[in-house]
């Protein structure tokens, strides 16, 4: 993982970051340099997860050189100057004066597990952070011949990190983020969104039989409000098994108040009477742009949590799971639009007992359909 600055001189500024991990980590440096020897009781956290490189460096010849003789610690440097060495090949501005500043701002050496556990969760937080942003990235490259499969595997990638986290902080019920969830904006490429909702409201008006195969898609994948009443009112007239044409959904559509916001029923009729294409192609692509923008609103999501430090490991993975579940919802209804649903397992046939009666047998057998 990148860390926030690179190895130079102003890495090793007296006046460090105003973050209280920096102080963290020195500390828990500190300690490790005094004893050597507390490195057995850290755990969790490896080189990576220190936020610069510095840091990162003097971990790393900490914990990969042979541990000095405690007595002989005490009496010389030769250890430090190892380290100061090692860590140098890495981080150049290195210099003894900031090892030994690390080991005088060090608390309680014997706190080493304390801090690790805060330089862990921080770097939780960064990492949930990178994959969030990365997330929302991969939702805006319109370079990708995939882009609901790669912005999938973004989502699965954000939600191992999620997991991982979890199996190193177990979240705790009702622990919800202080944060408040960013409000949803437009999606990727909206106007071409809308104008493919207009097509779509048009085919299925001229054609509703076809609506009933396509109950995947849901009114609020819909843009804008007023496509997603009028998407609510053609699969309404097709359930009733109502004629359906321009008229007879725009008075569905003024019985339901749509026209309450100013739309003109003339634009309305004339948005429904061009229609092109297929209903199942224009609903396709609706959800699409739906899954997409729930990507993008659920990386938002995360990213704002991760963005605030005051949020908990345990927080973040229970705000951070909440969001994914969305995506998850809208990936299922894209896997049966598409037909790539998997193959479920079949379910092994209960006991029956012997003598059963017919009516009792015929009552399983409907329960089981």
């Amino acid at each position: 993982m990148p860390h926030t600055s690179e190895p130079d001189e102003n890495d090793l500024d007296a006046v460090p970051p105003p973050l209280p991990v920096f102080h963290v980590e020195q500390a828990l440096l500190g300690a490790l340099l005094l004893d050597p020897h507390r490195l057995h009781d850290v755990n969790g956290i490896t080189a990576d997860s220190f936020s610069t490189a510095a840091h990162a460096a003097l971990y790393a010849a900490i914990s990969t050189l042979p541990r000095p003789d405690p007595a002989e610690h005490a009496k010389n440097t030769k250890w430090l100057d190892h380290v100061l060495v090692t860590s140098r090949e890495q981080a150049h501005g290195l210099t003894a004066t900031y090892l030994h500043t690390l080991i005088q701002v060090c608390p309680w050496p014997s706190h080493a597990p304390a801090y690790a556990r805060m330089v862990e969760a921080e770097h939780a937080r960064r990492r949930l952070l990178t994959a969030a942003e990365r997330l929302i990235h991969t939702v805006h490259d319109a370079s990708l011949p995939l882009p609901v499969q790669t912005v999938l595997a973004e989502a699965d990638a954000l939600a191992a990190v999620v997991d991982d986290i979890a199996n190193r902080f177990p979240p705790r019920s009702g622990v919800l983020p202080r944060t408040p969830a960013p409000p949803p904006d437009l999606a990727p490429d909206h106007i071409e969104a809308v104008e493919e909702e207009q097509l779509l409201l048009a085919t299925a008006t001229a054609r509703p039989d076809d609506i009933d195969a396509i109950r995947w898609l849901l009114p609020d994948d819909l843009t804008l409000p007023l496509h997603a009443g009028l998407w609510q009112c053609l699969t309404t007239l097709a359930r009733r098994g109502e004629p359906i044409d321009p008229i007879t959904v725009l008075w569905e559509a003024q019985q339901r108040g749509l026209l309450d916001d100013g739309s003109e029923p003339g634009e309305v009729l004339r948005m429904l009477a061009e229609p092109a294409g297929s209903v199942e192609h224009w609903a396709e692509r609706a959800l699409q742009c739906s899954l997409l923008a729930t990507a993008k609103h659920t990386g938002r999501r995360i990213e704002a949590y991760a963005y605030d430090p005051a949020n908990t490991p345990f927080q973040l993975v229970v705000g951070a799971r909440r969001a994914l579940a969305d995506i998850a919802a809208v990936r299922t209804r894209w896997r049966h639009a598409t037909g790539t649903v998997p193959p479920q397992r079949p379910r092994p046939a209960p006991p029956t007992r012997a003598g059963l009666p017919t009516t009792m047998a015929a009552r399983t057998a409907r329960a089981a359909r």
